[in-house]
């Protein structure tokens, strides 16, 4: 199964954490299977999924031995717990404390949570954050505030989330991101309200060719 550390290395190596909040579980399975047939070995569900939960369950339960399953929208250690208990074999936040962090040592899965400025991003690092989410990364700077961060504190691998997008992917790896969260700009809600899921497999396609462009 996925230890830590090899969750993490593909998680860098792939470059790309894709990320599923849609309005039902059954889109989810959708939108899943789209992301595996555009060759993506890594899916996130949101817990603002309904039945977010079951959904990692099923996802772990069908792929789990080669992709790796997360969760993402974890707000606490009982969460935390969750989707743990489910299957999730790493975790997502939007925040960050240290109940959070250290519920997810405990069982040894890898934490990213959020942060935005210098002074959150080394505190989850040092509680024990494995990356941390730059949240919402677009909205101050994308990948000029990328770089900034990245100055002070290049030991920290950090993972863009927010207007990450296929004109900022690019200048976000360049600027030294770990990995990009991305979910809009892949599950494209026009697209699967027409159910053209092509379209996602293809988006993450675009991605991966980004991914590997800047990583040559």
């Amino acid at each position: 199964m996925w230890g830590k550390e090899k969750a993490m290395k593909l998680i860098h190596d792939t470059g790309l954490i894709p990320i599923i909040r849609v309005e039902s579980a059954e889109i989810a399975f959708k939108v899943a299977d789209a992301f595996l047939a555009g060759n993506v070995n890594i899916i996130e569900v949101t817990m603002s999924v309904p039945g977010a939960v079951e959904v990692v369950k099923k996802l772990v339960e069908q792929f789990g031995d080669k992709v790796l399953i997360g969760t993402g929208t974890v707000l606490d250690g009982k969460m935390v717990e969750k989707v743990i208990r489910a299957g999730s074999q790493f975790i997502v936040s939007p925040n960050y404390s240290r109940e959070l962090i250290k519920t997810a040592i405990k069982h040894n899965k890898p934490i990213i949570p959020g942060a935005l400025t210098p002074t959150e991003i080394l505190d989850a690092y040092t509680i024990g954050a494995d990356a941390v989410k730059v949240f919402p990364c677009g909205s101050v700077g994308g990948a000029a505030y990328l770089k900034a961060i990245r100055g002070p504190l290049p030991q920290i691998p950090l993972v863009p989330t927010g207007g990450v997008n296929l004109e900022t992917a690019g200048p976000m790896l360049d600027a030294g991101a770990f990995a990009l969260g991305v979910g809009g700009a892949i599950t494209d809600k026009k697209a699967i309200k027409e159910g053209r899921f092509e379209v996602i497999t293809e988006n993450v396609r675009k991605f991966l060719d980004i991914v590997k462009e800047y990583r040559i």
